[in-house]
């Protein structure tokens, strides 16, 4: 990397920190008297108007900047943060000595890349891992400013952000792979014995054993299907593609058909009671969506709570705009949640209790919602237990409006 012969003095005297790059700004440092370096090689108030009144420190990511001769013009608060390395120290260093950076095989970087000199077409480097000393990693990617297309660098333009957040989202996909794993290996090693026991043995088995066995087989495949699907649907959530089918839903019959469900499997019809309050607005939304958002409820109420299972029903605002809406409120009488995880309740993973499940219906309910433009919430419900209140704006399409 070629650096030229001014000391650091006279780097900072001439060059103002993250002043716009024109030859007027770098003639004389007595046309800008203003554009002396602040803490931590913050820009002054003259510089900022270059910049439309933005203070490279507001900068969340952070911002190193070298003049044509190699020396840092800018160093803002977040790369010091970064680095560990006051700003102004830094500000009139050679950008290598200022970001000693290597990559993950122990190399320089700024002797491998070679920002001033090599290829003229060169445009910059993209973000990548590389180390600073004490072996920490951070992201940093480059841009090469030039006056034309293949002449000299003028600036060089380094953007600095810490690995943290990429870190926590490797761990939680890690941590997503896993759990599914996890709950795929028990109904999968269950169908793989049964199916290889029948094929092998059939004719050592009445019809009474085939059909419990193949019931057996019929459950635990339905039971990985919905895994698959809660994880296309978390993967939908995360990346925003979530799309909903809006037609008309009644709610009501919604309600009663999951309520079937958990009766024919064995719950007593009078442990639920249903309040439908007059009035409701007409409901357009995704079915398919509403009865994923009403059997994770309903199926939460059941398996972690106790005594009366409540649905109410009424009409309702939702948005800032008070559009009509329909509210749903689910609750038991169970020993609730406490209070201290009423804030984790809709992340991944979180469980109430031991009583199995991956702890990603609600996760994956509290999406679906948000998806219709709707509003969910827990609480205390008025027996004690956990209550779940989530409402949906009307949604009626454009055409019918």
């Amino acid at each position: 990397m070629t650096v030229g012969t001014d000391s650091p003095a006279q780097a900072r005297s001439t060059a103002p920190p993250c002043a716009p790059a024109s030859p007027e700004s770098q003639e004389s440092p007595d046309r800008h008297p203003e554009a002396a370096p602040g803490p931590a090689g913050s820009a002054g108030p003259g510089e900022n108007a270059g910049f439309g009144g933005l203070n490279p420190d507001d900068l969340p990511d952070g911002l190193v900047v070298a003049d044509e001769t190699g020396r840092v013009i800018c160093f803002n608060a977040a790369a010091s943060r970064i680095t560990a390395v006051p700003g102004d120290r830094a500000l009139g260093l050679p950008l290598d000595q200022a970001l000693p950076l290597e990559d993950l095989k122990g190399r320089r970087w700024w002797t491998l890349t070679d920002p001033y000199g090599g290829l003229a077409i060169r445009r910059g480097q993209p973000e990548r891992n590389l180390l600073l000393p004490g072996g920490r990693e951070v992201l940093v990617s480059a841009t090469y400013v030039r006056e034309h297309p293949t002449g000299p660098v003028r600036r060089v333009v380094v953007s600095l952000r810490g690995t943290e957040a990429r870190r926590r989202t490797e761990r939680s996909h890690a941590e997503l792979i896993a759990t599914v794993a996890h709950e795929l290996r028990s109904p999968l090693t269950s169908v793989k014995g049964f199916t290889a026991t029948l094929l092998g043995k059939w004719e050592r088995f009445n019809d009474e054993q085939k059909r419990l066995m193949l019931e057996t087989v019929d459950a635990d495949a339905g039971r990985i299907k919905r895994l698959i699907a809660e994880l296309l649907d978390i993967s939908r959530i995360d990346s925003g593609r979530l799309e909903v089918r809006r037609q008309p839903v009644d709610i009501a019959a919604a309600i009663g058909r999951h309520i079937q469900v958990h009766t024919t499997g064995g719950q007593s019809p009078d442990r639920f009671f249903v309040r439908i309050r007059p009035d409701l607005p007409d409901l357009w939304a995704d079915p398919d969506k509403i009865d994923q958002i009403l059997g994770n409820l309903l199926e939460n109420a059941v398996r972690h709570g106790e005594g009366t299972v409540t649905i109410e029903v009424a009409p309702a605002r939702a948005g800032d705009d008070g559009e009509q809406g329909t509210e749903v409120t689910v609750s038991d009488e169970g020993p609730g949640i406490p209070e201290e995880s009423m804030s984790r309740v809709f992340t991944r993973f979180w469980r109430g209790s031991k009583r199995g499940g991956t702890g990603l219906g609600l996760y994956i309910v509290k999406g679906v919602v948000e998806a219709h433009g709707g509003t969910i919430t827990v609480g205390r419900g008025p027996r004690g237990g956990a209550e779940f209140r989530f409402i949906l704006p009307v949604g009626t399409p454009a055409h019918l409006l």
